[in-house]
């Protein structure tokens, strides 16, 4: 009976100290700190309301828009009757300064004129224009000015222009522009062809009128 009171007291003091190095292994491994690695999300970059990041690298303009911006832009020209207006006024000072008065192209725009028709004169070649906003037509020669550009040459067909260009920032251009004569439409170059024996036939009858011998005066 001693024996098996000494075994029964030796297990249970076995399970006690089991217990005991149980519960504080279990206790050591919870104090340890997580040696694993955690996932840590990027806090979210905050967007000004201008829309631009202040983080991220700047793209600045463009070469090509930076130099045309510095370049600035055509200075508009005035209104029809505010060049007309000018044109008058011009003329009245010529007149009282006993000078030549300037032409009326010199108030129109190379846009608002088209070619009607190339002629050669004692002076040289002359060019019809019309001025399409007035509907108006002129006889030009070379080295006339209009308002924003100068009549160069006259060739068979066409007109050779140095257009005057003025920009905001005070730069001044000259380009050539070429206006081709106008092409008749079908209706004016039949209207052209039924006017033309009319023509004819009426200097005919003339030319006959002509040679006929006139009557006797009476006595």
């Amino acid at each position: 009976m001693h024996h098996a009171k000494a075994i029964k007291y030796g297990f249970v003091s076995l399970t006690l100290v089991l217990s005991v190095l149980l519960g504080s292994r279990l206790t050591a491994q919870a104090q340890e700190p997580d040696k694993a690695p955690r996932k840590t999300e990027a806090p979210a970059k905050k967007v000004p309301r201008g829309g631009r990041d202040p983080f991220a690298q700047y793209k600045g303009v463009p070469l090509a828009a930076a130099k045309k911006a510095i370049a600035g832009l055509p200075v508009l020209p005035p209104s029809l009757q505010e060049r007309i207006d000018r044109y008058k006024a011009q003329k009245q000072a010529a007149m009282s300064a006993h000078v030549p008065a300037p032409k009326p192209t010199t108030a129109l725009l190379l846009s608002e004129i088209q070619v009607m028709g190339i002629t050669r004169t004692p002076r040289g070649y002359a060019a019809i224009v019309e001025a399409t906003p007035i509907k108006l037509s002129y006889v030009i020669y070379p080295g006339e000015q209009l308002y924003d550009g100068q009549l160069v040459a006259i060739e068979d067909t066409r007109l050779v222009f140095r257009r005057d260009l003025l920009w905001t920032d005070g730069r001044h251009d000259r380009t050539v522009e070429m206006k081709a004569l106008r092409q008749q439409s079908s209706a004016e170059a039949l209207a052209a062809v039924k006017i033309a024996p009319v023509a004819k036939e009426g200097a005919e009858s003339e030319k006959k009128s002509e040679d006929k011998p006139s009557p006797p005066d009476k006595p």
